[in-house]
């Protein structure tokens, strides 16, 4: 029997668009054992996912598969402080427990980097699940050969982070279809150079890099109508002195990173925009997935 816990994360982070991300210490807890049939018990954030295809066993699935051996039957029982559709990756997270799960019980036979690989693959862009799988600010790129590689730095301990979760849902297949099919020479180098001033924020410490490196023209102005709000809340928490504020995923989250000296205003003005249905977090940087038998 194993027990396994997988960070939240937050991706995007303004214009790192499926290459950025951050693991958020709000942790889902999977207790699995190989058992003569499948089963699935689910607790939390919900409306619960059905037993049948739920993601966690398919990323048990995709491990075995990966090393070419057939999955035994597997119990998962759930515990999950992950709001579902709201952009903190809880999709991510439920696909690398049960990832993680299968490599533990094979002995490992793919690590931390072959986990990662599988579940990138599953979900088809790496920023959640770098996160997921190795903790801390995560850059993630796909190689000549389409194959997803990553590496994760450690986050100042002077950043705080805050997350402004509206009550309503935003799937990632309605956020996506906003998008226009192309960009243009303008908005694609302001993200490429933006993406990369938040990598030389985090390896410096510089949390001032993050007034411009997370501003966005890619995927947030698009977005914006299907978050009511976003277009006016982004500048008035850096008016209030937030370093950073953005789209958490596809949203409809807020995320804010912000110092001490201004970080009770930068929650008031999120708690007045989920209003009371919502609500409004305050983790820390999360490490990487833990597994451990029990």
């Amino acid at each position: 029997m194993l027990r396994l816990e997988v960070p939240a994360s937050s991706a995007n982070l303004g214009p790192g668009f499926d290459a950025l991300g951050l693991a958020v210490d709000l942790r889902l807890t999977v207790v699995a054992e190989q058992a003569g049939s499948d089963s699935f018990t689910y607790e939390g954030e919900g409306p619960p996912p059905g037993a049948q295809g739920n993601l966690v066993h398919r990323g048990y699935a995709a491990v075995y598969a990966a090393v070419g051996q057939e999955r035994p039957p597997v119990s998962f029982t759930l515990r999950n402080p992950i709001p579902l559709a709201r952009g903190l990756g809880s999709s991510s997270a439920a696909l690398v427990a049960g990832a993680a799960a299968a490599d533990a019980f094979l002995g490992e036979p793919l690590g931390r980097e072959g986990v990662f690989r599988v579940t990138a693959a599953l979900e088809g862009h790496p920023d959640n699940v770098g996160p997921a799988v190795y903790g801390g600010f995560v850059v993630a790129a796909a190689d000549a050969n389409g194959e997803f590689i990553a590496r994760s730095l450690p986050v100042p301990a002077d950043w705080r982070l805050l997350f402004g979760v509206p009550a309503f849902e935003l799937q990632t297949v309605e956020a996506r279809a906003a998008l226009p099919a192309s960009y243009g020479p303008a908005q694609t180098v302001l993200t490429s150079s933006r993406a990369a001033l938040w990598v030389a924020a985090v390896a410096t410490g510089d949390r001032s890099l993050l007034r411009v490196a997370s501003l966005d023209v890619m995927h947030q102005p698009y977005r914006a109508r299907l978050v009511p709000g976003l277009a006016q809340l982004l500048p008035e928490l850096r008016s209030a002195g937030a370093d950073a504020a953005f789209l958490s995923g596809a949203g409809p989250t807020v995320g804010v990173i912000v110092g001490d000296s201004a970080f009770e205003r930068a929650r008031a003005i999120l708690r007045a925009w989920v209003r009371p249905q919502g609500a409004v977090l305050a983790p820390a940087i999360a490490t990487g997935y833990t597994v451990e038998g029990c």
